[in-house]
């Protein structure tokens, strides 16, 4: 059996002397894995860099074999990336989350159409970091733990939501809060969809949204600790921030 399909190329591993696994994020197939025959040598090996858009054929003589890829590049991210290390953090982490999150063989077509155009924006510094908290509350919400912010979880008011329930994910208010503030988690305005979307306000809200994807998806993973590319890219960030504003030098919690 075989298809095509495009798809991002999250990661690569050597498989004998001249081959390469490769694994893959496509909207019609999901995350999926296949052997390029030849993948290691100097012609092919230059476009199996992480992030690339490739055009993909699948082959195998059934469907629960792991098959027989052919690529051919649509769009290569890797000189974009290279040449910011905010914009490399970034994109590292998402390939990184995507790797640790989708289960194999299971179409996720938002999602996939969402990191598409997250990783698009890679040569758009000002807009990649609010743009990537967008996709990481995406992420939560795709795999069905998606946070709701539409009103306070207590008293149902639409105004001063300030908190999240670490345990519902749901928006709490001032007010709402109570006794029970302390116990709660930060909902910066740029997690709202409101603000300015600074560095620090962005990095308050990965706080927070990282809380649950260890949370979450950590657990699903058998309590695997997220990968180590995300905590790189709130440091990057956090760096970033700091350079801009030199008297706000407190660490974030990724």
């Amino acid at each position: 059996m075989d298809w095509r399909d495009t798809g991002i190329l999250l990661s690569s591993r050597r498989h004998g002397e001249s081959s390469m696994i490769l694994d893959v994020f496509t909207p019609q197939r999901g995350r999926h894995a296949g052997v390029v025959r030849g993948g290691a040598s100097r012609k092919i090996a230059p476009i199996l860099q992480p992030g690339a858009q490739l055009d993909l054929v699948w082959q195998a003589r059934l469907e629960n074999h792991i098959g027989r890829f052919t690529v051919e590049l649509q769009r290569s991210r890797a000189a974009i990336a290279m040449g910011d290390r905010l914009a490399l953090a970034g994109m590292n982490a998402v390939l990184a989350l995507l790797a640790f999150s989708l289960p194999e063989r299971e179409p996720h077509q938002a999602l996939y159409h969402q990191s598409q155009t997250l990783l698009d924006l890679l040569d758009q510094p000002d807009l990649w970091p609010l743009a990537y908290l967008r996709w990481e509350t995406a992420l939560l919400d795709d795999l069905g733990y998606g946070l709701d912010l539409s009103c306070c979880a207590v008293t149902g008011s639409t105004d001063d939501l300030i908190y999240i329930s670490p345990k519902t994910g749901r928006a709490v208010s001032a007010k709402g809060a109570g006794d029970w503030a302390d116990k709660l988690l930060p909902l910066p305005d740029a997690l709202k969809g409101t603000g300015d979307g600074a560095d620090q306000d962005i990095l308050k809200s990965l706080g927070t949204t990282g809380y649950f994807l260890e949370q979450k998806l950590g657990i699903q993973q058998n309590d695997k600790p997220l990968p180590p590319a995300r905590d790189r890219f709130v440091a990057a960030l956090a760096r970033r921030s700091s350079a801009h504003d030199p008297g706000n030098s407190s660490p974030v919690q990724g």
